[in-house]
């Protein structure tokens, strides 16, 4: 399964961790939540041009409650 993901400006908290809130769509339209606590690229890679595009996604600043976005 392939999702894209972009970033929302939504946080919230999952068993009291804050994640950030990513709305995907699968390769046959079926929309998805995707809960982000940490991303990274592999440590061998280089991840300059990864940096250079997470820092051009809105920056998260609005808090929901978890139950809100599952609605």
């Amino acid at each position: 399964m392939k999702i894209q993901i972009p970033a929302t400006e939504n946080v919230t908290k999952i068993e009291g961790v804050p994640v950030r809130l990513w709305e995907g769509i699968t390769e046959v339209g079926t929309k998805c939540k995707v809960f982000v606590h940490r991303i990274a690229v592999h440590n061998s890679d280089d991840s300059s041009q990864f940096e250079k595009e997470l820092q051009e996604q809105m920056p998260p600043s609005i808090v929901i409650p978890l139950r809100m976005i599952l609605e």
